[in-house]
Parts: structure tokens; sequence; C-alpha cells
């Protein structure tokens, strides 16, 4: 049995998470094929997670495929996990093309599909948000995170995965949407932020 996340309503804030907007910067998202490997450290224990990426962009239906082995924490058991996660696109205003994930797997038996700019692994797989049933931390009712730096963050992160899923122009008449002024807007305030500091902060007043 496939599990993509908990029954339970998660936080998408402390999962491994798989950006399209990575990727790119990545060069995973360019030429025909590209292979490496993803690793996620944790601030909090200096723990490792790393994902085995295979991106094929030249095929007919432009997928990327992932491997990793997980680890039973309870029994130690360790299971190999070895799938595709297809791309889909839409064009650029100046052209050129955009690429998504799309999420392939099913919830309550129907299935997804969706087109998002970030996978979530809150089960065995990585899947959309809405798949893995999540929310966010900045979006719950949870006053003390919201004083944290580290909470605007993630509350940004959030604003911009939504405004980039739907910008389909970037400029009319020569001059940048106010869709796309805004998204500009918000990614220089988010990359404005001190992350680390914003994290050790968390970290210190949870602790607290």
């Amino acid at each position: 049995m496939r599990h993509y996340c908990r029954n339970k309503k998660e936080e998408a804030d402390h999962l491994l998470k798989m950006s399209i907007g990575v990727l790119k910067q990545w060069g995973y998202l360019g030429g025909s094929f590209r292979s490496g490997t993803v690793t996620w450290t944790y601030l909090s224990s200096g723990n490792k997670s790393s994902v085995g990426l295979q991106t094929f962009m030249d095929d007919e239906k432009p997928n990327a495929r992932l491997t990793y082995t997980q680890t039973d924490r309870t029994t130690g058991e360790k299971t190999d996990f070895n799938y595709g996660i297809p791309f889909t696109s839409t064009s650029c205003n100046l052209g050129g093309k955009r690429y998504w994930f799309q999420c392939p797997w099913y919830r309550n038996g129907v299935y997804c599909g969706r087109r998002v700019g970030v996978l979530y692994k809150a089960g065995d797989y990585f899947a959309c948000r809405h798949c893995c049933n999540l929310s966010y931390a900045s979006k719950n009712e949870n006053r003390r995170f919201k004083l944290f730096e580290y909470g605007k963050i993630l509350d940004l992160e959030q604003k911009i995965e939504n405004l980039e899923s739907k910008i389909s122009t970037k400029f009319y008449r020569g001059k940048p949407t106010n869709k796309y002024r805004r998204l500009i807007a918000l990614k220089k305030q988010y990359y404005g932020f001190d992350f680390e500091a914003a994290v050790a902060e968390m970290e210190k007043r949870l602790g607290s």
C-alpha cells in the first residue's frame, strides 16, 4: 500500500521538499539527460537525507526519476524506492517553457494530476501538498510561531509558490504584468532574509 502522508493533517514546513525552481537552478531541466543526487541536511541534528535524481527532458513525456532507500525507525527494515514524476510545461510569453511537476498519485481513489512547483515527502513518496494533506504553520493559528522571522519566510514561500502557479504571462505590451511585479517583489523580500539566523532563533525560542 502506498503512503503519501499520514491521516492527520501535517505541516509542510519541516518536511523534505523538491522544488522545480531549484532543479532549474541546478541545471536538471536543461539538455536531454541529467543525473545526480539531492541531499538535505537537518539543521537541528546535522543528519542528512539523499535522493538519487535523473531527469529525462528529450522524451515525448519528460519526467524525473527518484531513487532512495528508506529505513523503518521501528523495525530497521530497509525499503528501496524507484519511481517517476512527470513534468508538464506552460509557454512563456517571450518564448521557451516553464516546467512543473505533475503529481502522479491518487487520493481517495481519485487521480491527482495537479500542476505544482513543489513536492513534499510526508510518507513514503514525494507528492503534492494536496495528496500529502499538508498545511503550513504560517496558516495555522499558532501565534507564538508567527512571531518568528522563520514564520515570515515560510509565509513568503507559500505566497511565491501560489503566485507562480497562476502566472501565465510575465509581460504585456513590453511591461511586466501586475502579478509578475508582485512575484518579483515577493522574491526580493524572500531572498533578503537571513535564513540560518531565522532558523536558529526559532529553535532557540521553541526550546525555551
